[in-house]
C-alpha cells in the first residue's frame, strides 16, 4: 500500500514455514460431530459466486516447498519441514467490478494432499498490494509462496487474485473500494466450495481470513459484508488476523498527505483537501501525481483505480468513509487480532488504533492490537512477525491440521 516497494510477501515466507510447523495447530481443539457442522451456503449457477471453471496447476511435494525455502534468497533456518504435499488449482468465477457489473475473476485453490476423506479447515489468504500481474497468486504457484507454504501445514488455502488480475487483467482493480474488494473474497470463496464438492475435498467448515498490507484490508472488507449481510459462510468463519491493512482510508491518506507536504515544502498550506477542493484541476493534478508516486510503480501493469483518492482531494470525506473505509459501522462476532508496527511509514500505526477502536466502541468484545517488535517497525519489515503471529492466533482455533 502506497510504495513503490510494494510488499513481496513471497520474499519472506521462511517464517510462515517456521511458525507453521513450530505451532503443530489446533491439536487440543475438539472434533466436530456432523451436527456441530454450520450448513454450507448454497452452490451459485449464475452471478456473482458462480464456479465458471477449475483447471490443475501443478503438485509440489513437501519436499519441493521445503528445499524452495531453504533456497539463498529464502533465507529460511534448518529444521523447517512442510509437512504435506500440495496440489494447487486456478479456478475462475464470476464476481462484481467497481460499478457493479458482472465480470469474470480468477485464484488459486491449494490442497493439502491428506488421506482420503481426512478434512481441513479453510484460510482465505489475500495478498498484499502488487502492480504485476504475474504475481498474482493464481500465476505465481511457485514452492515459496504463502499461499502454498500455508497449505503444506495443513489448510486448504483459497487466494483470489482480485478484480484487475488474472482472468480480469485489464479491468481496472477498485483499490481500496469496500464493496467489490469484499465481493471478490466472498465469491472466490463460494466458488471454491463449490469446486470442493465437486472433487470431493473435505474440509471441516472452518473458515479463518487473514492478510497484510491491502490483503489486511480486503480481510477487513470481506468479514464485514459477511457480518453484515448474514452470509451463510459467516458461521464458517472462526477469526480473522488482519495485518497492517489501510482499514481506515481517511486517517492513511491524512498521514500521507502529510508526508508528502514535508516531502514538497514549496506547496505548503496548498496540499490541504479543504484548501484544494476550492483550486484549480491543475493543482489537484499536481498534488494527486505526487500522491500516486508514493503508490505505483512505472513499470506495472495492472491499472488502478484510485476514486478513493480524487474523492479525498475534492474533500469528500462522507463518501470515503461510506465507500472505501471497512472499519466502521459493525461488530465483529468472532476474534478479530489486528497486528501492526508503531514505525510503519507506509500504513500508519494509527489506521490500526482507529479500527480497534471503532469495532470495540460498535460492541466487539475479542478485537485486540498486538504491535511488531521486529527492530524498525516498518511495513516490510514485520511481514515476518506477521506471518508468525496469525499462524499462532489461526493455529488456537484450527482443528484437522
Amino acid at each position: 500500500m502506497f510504495t513503490s516497494a510494494a510488499p513481496r510477501l513471497s520474499l519472506i515466507p521462511l517464517l510462515l514455514a517456521a511458525a507453521l510447523s513450530a505451532c503443530g495447530g489446533g491439536g487440543d481443539a475438539p472434533a466436530a460431530t456432523p451436527a456441530d457442522l454450520p450448513p454450507d451456503p448454497p452452490v451459485v449457477q449464475q452471478g456473482p459466486g458462480a464456479l465458471l471453471s477449475g483447471a490443475f496447476v501443478k503438485t509440489l511435494s513437501a519436499a519441493d516447498i521445503t528445499q524452495a525455502l531453504r533456497s539463498p534468497d529464502s533465507k529460511v533456518e534448518e529444521g523447517v519441514v512442510p509437512r504435506y504435499d500440495v496440489s494447487s488449482y486456478r479456478i475462475t468465477y464470476t464476481t462484481t467490478d467497481k460499478h457493479g457489473v458482472e465480470v469474470m475473476a480468477s485464484g488459486l485453490v491449494s490442497v493439502p494432499l491428506k488421506p482420503a476423506g481426512q478434512p481441513s479447515p479453510v484460510l482465505g489468504y489475500q495478498h498484499a498490494t502488487t502492480f504485476h500481474d504475474a504475481e498474482a497468486p493464481a500465476n505465481k504457484v511457485e514452492a515459496f509462496e504463502p499461499p502454498l507454504v500455508l497449505a503444506s501445514l495443513g489448510y486448504i488455502v483459497v487466494s483470489p487474485d482480485y478484480v484487475g488480475f488474472g482472468a480480469s487483467k485489464g479491468v481496472e482493480h477498485p483499490y481500496l473500494t469496500a464493496e467489490p474488494t469484499a465481493r471478490a473474497v466472498i465469491d472466490m470463496q463460494v466458488a471454491a466450495l463449490h469446486w470442493r464438492r465437486q472433487h470431493g475435498v473435505a474440509d471441516n467448515r472452518q473458515l479463518f481470513l487473514a492478510g497484510y498490507s491491502e490483503g489486511g484490508y480486503a480481510t477487513m472488507a470481506a468479514h464485514r459484508a459477511l457480518h453484515q449481510s448474514g452470509h451463510a459462510l459467516k458461521a464458517h468463519l472462526q477469526a480473522a488476523v488482519p495485518g497492517a491493512g489501510p482499514y481506515d482510508v481517511l486517517e492513511t491518506l491524512d498521514e500521507q498527505l502529510d508526508r508528502v507536504r514535508k516531502l514538497v515544502p514549496v506547496l505548503g498550506a496548498a496540499i490541504n483537501p479543504g484548501f484544494l477542493r476550492h483550486l484549480g484541476s491543475t493543482v489537484r493534478d499536481e498534488v494527486r501525481r505526487l500522491l500516486l508516486r508514493q503508490m505505483v510503480p512505472e513499470d506495472g501493469d495492472v491499472s488502478y483505480q484510485t476514486l478513493f483518492l480524487d474523492r479525498y482531494l475534492a474533500d469528500d470525506r462522507d463518501a470515503i468513509t461510506a465507500e472505501h473505509s471497512v472499519h466502521l459501522g459493525w461488530a465483529p462476532a468472532v476474534p478479530v487480532y489486528l497486528f501492526h508496527g508503531r514505525g510503519d511509514l507506509t500504513v500508519p500505526y494509527s489506521a490500526a488504533e482507529s479500527a480497534r477502536d471503532a469495532l470495540r466502541e460498535a460492541g466487539a468484545t475479542e478485537v485486540s492490537l498486538t504491535d511488531c517488535t521486529t527492530p524498525k517497525f516498518g511495513h516490510l519489515d514485520c511481514v515476518p512477525e506477521y506471518f508468525r503471529f496469525a499462524v499462532d492466533r489461526m493455529g488456537r482455533l484450527a482443528r484437522d491440521l
